[in-house]
C-alpha cells in the first residue's frame, strides 16, 4: 500500500453553505432518522434511504479528504496485479473515529436499528472515489457472517453525488439505482448482502469526488 495522492477539490452543494458568510463553518450534524423511507426487495432483502441526514457535509468531506490516512492498494485480479480503483481506510472496533460527527452518527443508527439488527456497527470503512475513473464492481459483504447471516451495512455519503446501483445477486438488470451524496443515508439490511450485490460504476461524466462512510457490526466486512 502506497500514501494517497493529493485528492481533487470539492465543488460544495448550496444547500451546505453558512446563510451569512461571516457565521463560520457549518456545523456538521445528523437530524433525525424519522424520514427514513423502506423499500422492500427480493428473497428478505430491504433498503433504507434518507436524502440528506447529514448536515454540514461539505464540512465533513474536506475534513476527511484532508485528515484521513488514506491508502492507495493494490490487488491481484486474473492472474496480475491492478491498482484498486478508490481510496481506503478502515476503522476497526475501537479505533477512534476521525471525526465527531461520524461519533454521533454510528450512535444514532445504533439507536435506531440496533433492536431491529440485535447488535450494534462497531466499524467504519471509508472509501474515497476522487473522481468518475473510480468505482467499486458488483459485490455483497460477505466476508465473514455476511455469507450466512442477515445483516446490516449503514452508508453516509458526502461530497458530490455518485449511483449506487443495486441488482439480484448472479446478474440480471438493475432495479434500484440511487444517486448518494451531500449527507445522504442508505441502509441495506435483511439478506441484502447475501442475496443482493451493489455497485458504484465508473462514469464518464464529469464527477466532483465523493467519500462513503460505511458502518458495520462486528465480523461483517
Amino acid at each position: 500500500m502506497t500514501p494517497a495522492p493529493v485528492p481533487p477539490p470539492l465543488q460544495g452543494s448550496l444547500f451546505d453553505q453558512p446563510p451569512d458568510p461571516g457565521t463560520g463553518p457549518v456545523t456538521v450534524s445528523t437530524g433525525p432518522l424519522a424520514g427514513v423511507r423502506r423499500t422492500a426487495l427480493a428473497a428478505g432483502a430491504w433498503v433504507d434511504v434518507l436524502p440528506g441526514w447529514l448536515r454540514g457535509a461539505d464540512e465533513l468531506f474536506d475534513r476527511l479528504a484532508r485528515d484521513v490516512p488514506w491508502r492507495a492498494e493494490r490487488r491481484a485480479m486474473y492472474e496480475r496485479t491492478v491498482d484498486v480503483p478508490r481510496l481506503l481506510c478502515h476503522y476497526g472496533t475501537g479505533r477512534p473515529l476521525p471525526h465527531p460527527a461520524l461519533d454521533a452518527a454510528r450512535a444514532a443508527l445504533n439507536a435506531r436499528y440496533g433492536p431491529e439488527l440485535g447488535e450494534p456497527f462497531v466499524t467504519a470503512g471509508l472509501c474515497y472515489y476522487r473522481d468518475g475513473r473510480d468505482s467499486v464492481a458488483w459485490h455483497g459483504d460477505r466476508l465473514g457472517r455476511g455469507a450466512h447471516q442477515d445483516t446490516m451495512v449503514a452508508i453516509v455519503s458526502v461530497g458530490a453525488p455518485r449511483d449506487l446501483l443495486l441488482r439480484p445477486r448472479g446478474g440480471g438488470p438493475t432495479t434500484v439505482r440511487h444517486a448518494l451524496g451531500h449527507g445522504d443515508l442508505i441502509v441495506m439490511g435483511g439478506s441484502c448482502q447475501r442475496t443482493w450485490e451493489h455497485a458504484v460504476p465508473k462514469t464518464a461524466r464529469p464527477v466532483g469526488p465523493r467519500i462513503s462512510i460505511q458502518f458495520r457490526p462486528r465480523g461483517v466486512r
